[in-house]
């Protein structure tokens, strides 16, 4: 479920998986970019002809490479970040989220190698190789950028998500629900971009269905019942047909006496 937190979002299907890359990849902090931040300001002009008074910007290439990838012109932005020097990791990791919303997923892998190799502390670009491999269904490899990134960052909400979505495309159920929780308890909006889509790019629908029902009970364990309704009806949208567990689960007791719940329930016998 690799955001672009700080990073380039789209709503399409594709796209969501992207987010998580939002979505779990990111563009960096502007602080990190400082010639960003020069953008709108410039240094008193020497006095000038009548015609040539309007001020001058300096742009570096990195910047205007940051300013197209704004606005989703990936292949231009990768056009100017080529002419920027190319022994930043930062600059690295940015060709790759390039390549990355264009699904170029080898060009992307190479970009975070590079990236990696220049900082090998650098959890962002980690958690991005992780969804490179979570592209191309390495599951085993994806897990182990993701926990490498997580090490790095511990307190990542988005690191933990994507980690348990890779878990849960391996079929590791319990291991996906406990990243879930401790996304939640880092970031209580962790899960404001649906994470079923990236399951959905991979998996078959009871995939979808298992996803949903374990942030079902995630939310229900948190307290949080306007969610946790949310996230049940969507495992049972898409399939999950287990009522005796619903109503055995103990997470799902503080849902019993709501409205919602029971019709839910009365739906689900029909």
């Amino acid at each position: 479920m690799v955001d672009l937190r700080s990073s380039l979002t789209s709503r399409t299907f594709a796209g969501l998986a992207l987010a998580s890359l939002t979505c779990v990849f990111t563009l960096q902090p502007m602080a990190q970019t400082p010639a960003f931040m020069a953008l709108g300001s410039y240094a008193q002009q020497p006095p000038m002809k009548a015609v040539d008074e309007t001020p001058h910007f300096a742009i570096t290439p990195e910047v205007q490479g940051d300013i197209l990838m704004a606005h989703q012109r990936y292949v231009a932005a990768l056009d100017a970040y080529r002419q920027a020097p190319l022994d930043s990791a930062v600059l690295w990791n940015k060709m790759g989220i390039a390549n990355h919303h264009m699904f170029n997923l080898r060009d992307a892998q190479k970009d975070y190698e590079k990236a990696i190799k220049l900082n090998p502390k650098y959890s962002e670009a980690w958690n991005n190789m992780g969804a490179v491999y979570y592209g191309q269904k390495l599951f085993h490899e994806s897990e182990r950028a993701y926990k490498k990134a997580i090490k790095l960052n511990p307190k990542s909400a988005m690191f933990y998500s994507n980690l348990g979505t890779a878990y849960l495309a391996e079929g590791k159920t319990k291991k996906g629900a406990e990243c879930y929780r401790t996304a939640l308890s880092l970031d209580p909006n962790v899960f404001e971009s649906d994470p079923a889509a990236r399951i959905a790019e991979t998996g078959p629908t009871h995939e979808i269905a298992t996803l949903n029902y374990l942030l079902a009970k995630v939310y229900a364990e948190a307290g949080r019942k306007t969610e946790a309704l949310v996230y049940l009806r969507k495992a049972i949208d898409e399939g999950f047909t287990d009522r005796k567990k619903i109503l055995d689960d103990k997470e799902f007791a503080i849902l019993h006496d709501v409205p919602e719940f029971q019709q839910l329930m009365s739906d689900k016998r029909q």
